[in-house]
């Protein structure tokens, strides 16, 4: 007779606990809502002596697919070296694999190792309007640098901590193995997705752009020191304000008390609430609510829920309350903000 496994034979212990929820796997969900969309790849062949100056993405509006939202801004380096710059101009050193990400899309400039005067960008683009999404070679005759840029709009209600937290320049190097893999393999996608017109934009190309800046900005994350971290991201950080975060994000539609809060993150209501003002500037249930409302206008948006449902599953028990939750935080009622979507 066959012996059966002690594994298979072990009762399972219903009273543990769920293990909690990770503060950092926020972070994809809130970029979700930011909506980040229309993302456009065109890449630069360089060759040393190089160097040019870009100006601020706003003044790019006129050579861009049209929409509403800020935009960001990324550069990657597929192959060779070079540096970026914004206009305090201090020098980061790049090179093959780096990830560099302007959130708000400032002035900066790019360059080669051997010294070259710096022209603007608009002076070696080809003239706009573009019908597709130019292949610029320009430089000398030394080391060549391959470099794939992209655009995405973020279109964020009032909930977009993570683009307001964010530093104004971002370079990042995912670690060797899968992430470094993913990485690269999307950039051969990227070049490929630059043969999509202006007039129609690769869906593909879009989703693969928000998944690489999800990416970086969690990388980012990871590899930040404390000091160098402010607002939304410091508190995803913290000790304290990070896991009550993950827990509100992981069961928005629990009904959340302070007193709840502190005892799930072992700490006393008084520690939570300063912690949370020192840091995001409100108090706990105040941002349970901020949230609470943004995932309804996200589900408005892209779900045919009725508005009693969205209710329900952001954490209201009265479809009267959360329309007026909704109405005061958005200036307009659910089904007015879906149909304005």
């Amino acid at each position: 007779m066959t012996e059966t496994s002690e594994v298979m034979t072990e009762t399972p212990d219903l009273t543990k606990e769920p293990e909690a929820p990770d503060p950092l796997d926020v972070v994809p969900q809130v970029l979700d809502l930011v909506r980040l969309t229309g993302a456009i790849f065109f890449h630069y062949d360089f060759a040393s002596p190089w160097a040019y100056t870009s100006p601020p993405t706003l003044e790019l509006e006129g050579a861009l697919p049209p929409g509403s939202g800020s935009l960001v801004m990324f550069h990657i380096i597929d192959t060779g070296s070079c540096w970026v710059a914004l206009d305090d101009g201090v020098r980061h050193p790049l090179s093959a694999g780096d990830v560099v990400v302007l959130p708000y899309g400032d002035a900066h400039s790019f360059g080669s190792d051997e010294p070259a005067a710096a022209v603007p960008i608009a002076s070696i683009l080809p003239s706009t309007p573009w019908v597709e999404f130019p292949y610029l070679r320009y430089g000398g005759d030394g080391e060549d640098t391959h470099m794939v840029c992209g655009f995405l709009r973020g279109d964020a209600v009032l909930f977009d901590p993570v683009l307001r937290a964010l530093p104004p320049l971002i370079v990042v190097r995912p670690p060797e193995g899968p992430a470094a893999e993913w990485v690269r393999a999307s950039v051969e996608y990227a070049v490929v997705a630059t043969q999509a017109s202006l007039a129609s934009p690769s869906a593909g190309g879009s989703l693969l752009a928000r998944l690489l800046f999800t990416e970086i900005v969690t990388q980012y994350l990871h590899d930040a020191r404390d000091d160098e971290l402010t607002g939304w991201l410091a508190a995803l950080r913290d000790p304290v304000v990070g896991p009550a975060i993950a827990r509100m994000h992981a069961r928005p539609d629990r009904a959340w008390t302070v007193a709840e809060l502190a005892r799930e993150v072992t700490t006393s209501k008084t520690v939570l609430v300063d912690r949370f003002h020192a840091l995001l500037g409100r108090p706990p249930i105040r941002y349970l609510t901020e949230w609470r409302i943004n995932l309804a206008s996200g589900l408005l948006r892209t779900t045919d829920l009725g508005v009693a449902e969205v209710a329900s599953r952001v954490g209201y028990t009265s479809e009267e309350a959360f329309s007026r939750a909704f109405k005061r935080s958005l200036g307009m009622a659910p089904a007015h903000w879906r149909l304005a979507g």
